[in-house]
């Protein structure tokens, strides 16, 4: 009789055990599109669609590279919150938080959609952009793909 109350305990917790890791795993992918959503908003908000999309490109190629991090997170964040940063939105000091609703629901949008089922790449194979109307000491040592927009992209 004793043994009858524990199999249904121990199937219980199981089953429970088993739900568990599709949560953490749906909580770092949540965390990719975070990280995602906001370089794209904070890089290409005026941008519109295509503008986004290239800037998502840039992080998942930077994310398949050997030379920089393995996550979308790592990559975004990548130097820390003092520049040099990779993203000057994420190292200005300033909040990162949204302020455009419509630009943000955009945003969150493509980075679901581009974690889930990753666009073409509209910047062939670019690790860099910057917008053309700022200075860029480095673009002498990289090969220029497309201009996007206000964004020059290179690899």
């Amino acid at each position: 009789m004793h043994c009858s109350r524990l199999l249904p305990a121990a199937l219980a917790a199981v089953v429970a055990l088993a739900f568990t890791q599709p949560a953490q795993s749906a909580s770092s992918t949540d965390q990719s599109a975070q990280c995602l959503a906001l370089a794209m908003y904070w890089e290409a908000q005026s941008e519109g669609r295509d503008g986004m999309l290239a800037v998502a490109s840039v992080v998942l190629n930077r994310v398949a590279h050997p030379e920089f991090p393995d996550t979308v997170c790592a990559v975004v964040k990548q130097g820390g919150e003092a520049p040099p940063c990779q993203f000057s939105w994420w190292c200005d000091g300033k909040s990162d938080r949204p302020t455009d609703p419509r630009a943000w629901a955009l945003a969150t949008h493509i980075a679901d959609d581009a974690l889930r089922n990753p666009p073409p790449d509209l910047t062939s194979g670019a690790l860099f952009f910057h917008n053309r109307q700022i200075g860029t000491p480095w673009v002498r040592e990289r090969q220029r793909t497309v201009q996007i927009g206000e964004h020059i992209f290179y690899r």
